[in-house]
C-alpha cells in the first residue's frame, strides 16, 4: 500500500458563495472524506486558510499572501493510502471541490523517507 497526497487548488469559496452554500460544500467534503475513511484509507489532512499567510521568496523577501483573489490557490490537502496512483486518482475524481470550473485536485505519491520513491 502506498501513500498519496491529494492537493486541493480552488478559489476562495467565501468570496463566491453564501454561508449556506459553504456549509453544503463542507458537508459534502466531510461525507467524501468519510467514504475514504470507511475503507481505512484516510490518513489525515487539513484545510489551509488564506488569511494571515506569508510567502518566503528565494531572496529571503517575505510577502503577504497568497490571496483569495487569485483564481486558484492551495486550499488544503488530504493524505490517503491506495494500492496505486490510479486508485488515489479515483478518490480525487469524487472530490466535491471539482464541482466548480477551474478547481483541481493534484495527486502525488508521498516519498517514504527511506531514499526510495
Amino acid at each position: 500500500m502506498e501513500e498519496f497526497i491529494l492537493i486541493f487548488r480552488h478559489q476562495d469559496g467565501s468570496k463566491i458563495a453564501s454561508p449556506e452554500q459553504m456549509q453544503t460544500w463542507m458537508k459534502q467534503t466531510m461525507d467524501w472524506i468519510g467514504g475514504i475513511a470507511s475503507q481505512n484509507k484516510y490518513i489525515g489532512g487539513n484545510g489551509l486558510p488564506l488569511d494571515n499567510a506569508r510567502v518566503v521568496h528565494h531572496n529571503r523577501i517575505v510577502t503577504n499572501g497568497p490571496f483569495g483573489e487569485i483564481k486558484e490557490t492551495l486550499g488544503g490537502y488530504i493524505m490517503v493510502k491506495a494500492e496505486s496512483i490510479d486508485e488515489a486518482v479515483e478518490f480525487a475524481k469524487d472530490c466535491p471541490i471539482l464541482q466548480a470550473e477551474g478547481n483541481t485536485v493534484e495527486v502525488r505519491k508521498i516519498a517514504k523517507g527511506d531514499g526510495t520513491h
